[in-house]
């Protein structure tokens, strides 16, 4: 057991010195993308200059060789997910959030039935995959409450329908209580830094437990020293500069790979929206479209393995464009509210931020498909033990790819069988039987038609 020290690992002076270097000419410029291309590290120096980029040539560049990074490692897989809020109280005064303490409106902890009919509303949508997400509050949801939460939503089958991961997003918090997560079959931690920037993130966080600054910073070293080998990070962009947060970010993830062997498993990219009790115009550093294109550009270029999350926070418009930038994983359908997907169309909505994209989530597997993307609702690497540094062996061998769109393929048939309309099954079926053909390996290409086969007559849960 490494003894844990609440000590940043944050160089602010190497953040000031690689963005003001001098911007790189062509030739520099280049060589950076033919590292990046072969996904080869990049120094803090170099993303900089990324992200410095000014001519429109070049960040077409960017964006289109950070697309290809993506489909050559993951294919064209893009992972299928939705938020899962159990409870709304917290003690944190966040100047962001809607259910900042400072903020007054009737608060909620769902039970344990109300949470399984979540869930069971959640499968009826052909959901796997979860995010649970909570306020912070050691009373009205302590731990506890968290891990019997996990276990009620496990326990839901509707139909064919079944919650196969859970990835967890709620406060900072200790070593036994990350243990507690771990037992009960977490899949990811997840949690956002919210601002590199020491001093913004105080300005930001005015009163409770979240405002301690290095406590949060060294939360994935107390949640890998329990045995979580999966986490996420992420920052919430525009309150501070965008460019010193990516910098930061990869600051983190290389002090993770340093110290447990492993880094970030996805990196999210929320951008600041408005909420309850926030006024965005008191926000100076609000991320502009073309600069939160590039964020996620830089972010691929720099973490070729990471999975990349964007949420409903974002436009359907810009979430098809940074698809096309590197971004991996989408939520989809969701809402952010507590007992949201009950009570999408009556009662108090109070949600923890706006959401711009409404679509079902049948409604962007189509557009998915459309644009010639997998959507996949697989969960098979983490029920298959191949997290944390085993996963990004595979993903750095080049192999990660040959289960990825399998997997892809298959819970594609099973969401399609299960959920789908005529529209989707007459183009469905269609472009999962060619996507399967075009399998490079095959002994794979073979194994996945068989199994597409099983599938159709009536056999669920099939993966590599």
């Amino acid at each position: 057991m490494k003894v844990l020290i609440l000590k940043s690992f944050i160089d602010h002076d190497i953040i000031s010195e690689a963005l003001a270097a001098q911007k790189a000419d062509d030739a520099t410029l280049a060589a950076i993308l033919a590292k990046a291309e072969k996904s080869e590290p990049l120094s803090q120096t170099e993303v900089a200059q990324l992200l410095l980029v000014e001519d429109a040539g070049h960040i077409a560049e960017m964006n289109r060789i950070a697309g290809e990074i993506k489909d050559r490692i993951y294919g064209r897989r893009v992972v299928m997910f939705a938020p899962l809020y159990v409870s709304d109280y917290c003690v944190n005064n966040c100047s962001y959030c809607g259910y900042s303490h400072k903020n007054q409106f009737n608060r909620r902890r769902l039970s344990m039935d109300e949470i399984k009919r979540e869930v069971e509303i959640l499968e009826s949508m052909g959901h796997k995959r979860l995010a649970l997400e909570a306020g912070e509050d050691p009373v009205n949801c302590d731990i506890d409450y968290i891990t019997d939460a996990m276990e009620a939503i496990y326990s839901v089958q509707k139909g064919n329908g079944s919650i196969r991961r859970i990835n967890v997003n709620i406060a900072a918090t200790t070593v036994e209580n990350y243990k507690k997560l771990e037992s009960k079959g977490i899949g990811t931690y997840i949690l956002f830094q919210e601002t590199y920037d020491d001093t913004a993130y105080l300005e930001h966080h005015q009163g409770g437990p979240k405002r301690n600054y290095l406590y949060h910073l060294t939360a994935f070293d107390r949640a890998m020293e329990a045995g979580i080998e999966d986490v996420g990070g992420g920052v919430l962009f525009g309150l501070a500069d965008y460019r010193s947060e990516v910098l930061a970010l990869l600051q983190h993830n290389a002090h993770l790979e340093e110290v447990y062997g492993v880094g970030f498993h996805t990196v999210s990219v929320p951008r600041l929206k408005k909420a309850l009790g926030m006024d965005l115009a008191q926000y100076p550093h609000i991320v502009t479209d073309e600069q939160f294109k590039r964020i996620v550009t830089v972010l691929r270029l720099a973490l070729p393995y990471v999975g990349i999350i964007l949420s409903t926070r974002e436009t359907p418009e810009i979430r098809d464009e940074l698809l096309r930038c590197g971004i991996s994983q989408l939520s989809a359908g969701s809402v952010t509210g507590v007992g949201g997907y009950e009570e999408r169309e009556n009662g108090e909505d109070i949600s923890q931020f706006s959401v711009d994209d409404e679509r079902s989530p049948i409604e962007i597997i189509k557009s998915l498909v459309d644009s010639g993307y997998i959507p996949s609702y697989c969960t098979a690497c983490y029920r298959s033990g191949r997290t944390g540094d085993r996963f990004m062996q595979l993903a750095k061998s080049g192999k990660i790819g040959y289960v990825c769109e399998p997997n892809a393929l298959m819970t594609l048939l099973e969401y399609i069988q299960d959920y789908g309309d005529d529209e989707l099954k007459a183009k469905g079926y269609k472009f999962i039987d060619e996507h399967a053909k075009t399998i490079d390996n095959p002994k794979v290409r073979e194994m996945t038609l068989s199994r597409i086969e099983r599938l159709k007559n009536g056999e669920r849960d099939l993966y590599v």
